[in-house]
Parts: structure tokens; sequence; C-alpha cells
């Protein structure tokens, strides 16, 4: 139970349960995927002969074949054969491989097909200049911080999303600015023959001259000393296990462990920063993570759902310095009511054990994916929480801007652009077990806000979102993010 509103969780869970058990619409339209399988006549059933892939250079056949729902040599009802072959579009596209993806099924003969599957591969290697905003969101940096350009992150990344051809990932970044980086990460999906299991691994080291110590009338507050000395240090390394058994469903187990190291200073502006006592926190976590993930577009949804649920134990060893559980819930359900209209609701839920954490691991609203449309500007921390997102929205602009005649490669040489007009309503609730008295006017209070705004989805899925949003505090403003609210 979350709070003193326990009936406002309740109807909201009720109401993500309902919509989990609606039925599945199999239209879909997302980006270059939406095209319709074409044939000239519909048999009774079929039987798949041959599977032809076209447009793969670099991906491995084996990883496209993995998302397949259907064998060769096998009948198959026609009008269930052709919800599969729908689903499976979606679910290659997802891969996040390709720009565009086609299955088409060829009638060759009585009651059998030929498939083919044409896709446009992406551009693989990405160098990319890091110039991003160390704030929480573009709200907090415009308003609260004065569009200080010392906050902003700078640097370099160089991504491979398909280092060996089978979706496996390579990503480094070197960052100066705000907050000093060094990132590296490798995952590669599938370690076996049967595509089942999988392995990630990741080593972070970061360091600041300017932390946030706490928050105080639902504002970070934020300190550097006075000779502007490195105040936190942070080496972190994670390794982390896949097991897909099926389509789609996931399990991952991570094994991590984190470093974290402050200056003198830093304790004495808040003594509680560790809670421990001393300056330096050392703990190693496991996290258990079931996800359910039947979107259209991960970047963007429009029809599906998606249910995660995740259980942390932090302080395996060192508990003296952290012994810690975490539990967080995802579900979210996407209704596509046609090619133009679609619904979202989504519910996150957060709980910790334990009344008070390191500031390090502190959760709220206004971090992360948890916020309230209209509170941007806020931080709401506590130790259980949960946000209801909800969204209507309308499609009215699809374009696809052809400039081939300019850029020959066919990665970059066609611009798609959609533009959503959505009508928001989010709402929620933070219990602080601790009741401090400066976070008061929002901590263990129900929280609401509604309002406007056109999302722009364009170029390898990019989302920018344009939004006015007004609060049951009586407070409203513009509002600009970078990806999708969920």
């Amino acid at each position: 139970m979350i709070g003193k509103k326990p009936n406002i969780l309740y109807f909201s869970l009720l109401l993500l349960a309902l919509f989990f058990e609606s039925g599945q619409n199999t239209s879909y339209a997302q980006g270059d995927t939406s095209y319709a399988p074409a044939i000239n006549q519909s048999p009774d059933s079929v039987k798949v002969n041959n599977i032809f892939i076209v447009g793969n250079v670099k991906t491995k056949k084996s990883v496209i074949l993995r998302e397949l729902d259907f064998i060769t040599d096998f009948y198959y009802d026609w009008n269930t054969f052709l919800e599969i072959l729908i689903a499976d579009q979606k679910k290659i596209y997802n891969l996040m491989l390709f720009t565009s993806v086609e299955i088409t099924p060829l009638v060759t003969g009585d009651n059998e097909v030929e498939i083919l599957i044409t896709v446009k591969e992406r551009w693989y290697l990405l160098p990319q200049i890091i110039f991003e905003l160390a704030d929480r969101n573009f709200s907090e940096w415009w308003t609260n911080q004065s569009r200080d350009f010392s906050r902003v992150n700078y640097g370099l990344r160089l991504s491979h999303s398909n280092v060996g051809g089978r979706n496996d990932k390579l990503r480094f970044a070197g960052q100066l600015g705000f907050t000093k980086a060094l990132d590296l990460q490798y995952s590669k999906p599938y370690i076996d023959k049967k595509q089942k299991h999988g392995l990630a691994v990741q080593l972070t080291y970061k360091e600041n001259k300017t932390i946030p110590l706490k928050s105080e009338f639902n504002k970070q507050v934020f300190f550097t000393n006075e000779k502007e000395d490195i105040i936190r240090k942070n080496f972190a390394a994670a390794l982390r296990y896949t097991y897909r058994r099926s389509y789609y469903n996931y399990h991952f187990l991570t094994l991590g462990y984190s470093y974290t190291l402050v200056a003198d200073d830093v304790l004495t502006e808040n003594p509680e920063y560790f809670q421990h006592g001393g300056n330096k926190l050392r703990y190693a976590f496991a996290t258990y993570t079931f996800r359910h993930d039947r979107r259209d577009n991960v970047s963007y949804a429009t029809d599906g759902e998606l249910l995660q649920v995740s259980l942390t134990k932090y302080g395996i060893i060192f508990t003296d310095e952290l012994d810690e559980v975490e539990v967080n819930l995802t579900a979210n359900k996407y209704f596509k009511i046609s090619d133009k209209f679609h619904f979202n609701s989504g519910l996150t839920a957060n709980w910790f054990l334990s009344t008070g954490q390191p500031y390090t691991l502190v959760r709220g609203i206004g971090y992360s994916p948890n916020f309230i449309r209209g509170y941007e500007l806020n931080v709401v921390e506590g130790q259980q929480l949960y946000v209801h997102k909800n969204s209507f929205r309308y499609k009215f602009l699809d374009w696809k801007i052809d400039i081939s005649n300019l850029i020959k490669l066919e990665q970059f040489n066609t611009i798609p652009i959609r533009l959503y007009l959505s009508a928001n309503f989010d709402h929620g609730y933070v219990k602080d077990r601790n009741h401090i008295p400066e976070n008061s006017r929002l901590a263990n209070k129900y929280l609401m806000g509604y309002g406007t705004g056109i999302d722009l989805v364009g170029f390898y899925d990019a989302v920018l979102r344009f939004e006015y949003s007004m609060n049951n505090s009586k407070e409203g403003n513009f509002f600009f993010n970078f990806s999708a609210p969920f």
C-alpha cells in the first residue's frame, strides 16, 4: 500500500489489468514497417516452401530467422498466417537494425507460398558528438539552473550496433564537462546456437565537481566546494545474463559492483549522504528482471504492451555500508484505435523496503522515468511511489522526404517525419516515511498534471516533444523533452 490514497493505486492497477486482458489489435503501421502482405488471392491454408531475405548486407540471416514464428513445410490457416507475418514484421523492426522491414507472401501454387523478407539496414557504425544537459530534463536546466552552459556534458561516443552481424553492440564514450566519464559496453544477445542465452558487460567511471546533495522545497540542492575540486568519484562494473525463451518474454540477471568516494566537504554539508558516516560507499548488487515486451515500436509505441518487474538486492557484500532491497514495476498498454488515433496508459511503481537510502540511490517523481507532466521542475523524493501516465494521440502528419539526390547512402537518403497531437493526463503519489518538513508541499500528497502537446518522431525514431502542462498546484508551463513519455 502506497501512502494514504490506496484507492487510487488500486484503481490504476485494475485499469492496467483490464487493458492487458483486452484483445490484440493485429493491424500495424509504424514508420517504414507498415507494409501489408501482398497477395493476389486468399487460399484457406498455406504451406511455406522457402524463406528468402533481401537487403541484409551485414546482418546474419539467423538473426532475422530467430524472430519468425512460422516454419517451412507446415500448413497454416491463412488468416492466422497473416497475423503471424504482421507480428513477425514488428519483431524484426524492433531489433533496431533496420530502417524498414517488409514481409511478403508470394503464392506460387495451390496452398503454397514463398516468403520474401526485404530489409533496409541502418548505418551501424556511428561516431557521435556528445552535447547533452547534465540535468534531469530540459526544463530543469532552462528554468531552475538559469540555462547555465557549465552544466553541459560534451565528448565523443563511438557506437557499433551490429559488430559481427549478430546484433552484438559495442559502445565507448569519453565525456568532459559537468560530469567527466568513461563508459565501455559490449552486449551479445545470443551466445548459443539456439539463440536463447546472451551476455553483456559494462564498465563506467565518473567524477564530478558539482553534485546534488539533497532536496529542499522539492528542488535539488547542488554543492561545489570553494576550490572547485573533484568531490565525487564513482566506478561501477556489471555483468548481465539474458534468457529469451519465447519471442516476447525476457529474463535478466545482473551482477554488479559500485564504489563511490566523496570529499569530506560533502559530509559536512550533508552528514547523511551515505548514512553510515564514512565518505565511501561500496556494494555489490544483484538484480533479477522479467520483461514481457510486445510493443510495435520500442522507441515510440502505438500498439502492444510492456510489462516489467525487477527485484534488486543492494549489499551482497559490505552490508555494513548498504543493505537494501528495491522493487520496480512497469505496466504499459498501447491501444491502436486506427491508423491515426491511439491511446496509451502506463503505470510505474517503485518500493524501497527501508526508511532511508544513500542519496546516490534516491528515487522519486522527477527522476527518469518517473515524472508527472506539469511537475518537471520539481523532485518529490521518498521510499515508495507510483505514477500513472495517459496519452491520447492523433497523427496529423506522416511524411517521408526523399533526399537521395543529395545523399546516395540508402541508410540516410529518406527522412521520415511523423507529427502527433497529444492530450495528456498523469497522476501519482510519493510516500516519504521521513516526513521531511522542507519537502512537505508535494511529498505524501496526491499529484496530478494534464495538458496537450505535439510529438515529433523523426530519423531513426528520434523523438521530440513540445508540451504545455498544468498541475493541481495551479502551475502551468511549456516543457520540451527528447524521448517518449513511456
